[in-house]
C-alpha cells in the first residue's frame, strides 16, 4: 500500500489473484495493495478476508489480513 488511510483494521476486503510462471500474487480490490509472490502450494482458496493490521515503516505500508482458509496438511 502506498498511501495512508486506504485500509484500516477490521475492514472487509476482497482480493484478485494473478498468476506468474512459478507463483501467484494477490491484489486487494480496487488495487489498494499487492502481495509478495506466493508459491503455488500456498494459494488462497478464499477471496474475502479481514484486515488485521496496517503498519508503516521506512519502506512503505504493510497490510496484514486474515482469510478463512481450510486447514491443509503440508506434509503431503
Amino acid at each position: 500500500m502506498e498511501r495512508p488511510g486506504l485500509l484500516e483494521a477490521g475492514q472487509k476486503i476482497t482480493v484478485t489473484e494473478g498468476v506468474l510462471p512459478s507463483n501467484y500474487y494477490y491484489v486487494i480490490d480496487p488495487s489498494l495493495a499487492m502481495s509478495a509472490n506466493i508459491p503455488f502450494r500456498y494459494r488462497l482458496i478464499s477471496r474475502e478476508g479481514v484486515v488485521t493490521d496496517v503498519i508503516e515503516n521506512s519502506r512503505g505500508f504493510y497490510v496484514t489480513a486474515e482469510f478463512d482458509e481450510p486447514e491443509v496438511d503440508m506434509t503431503k
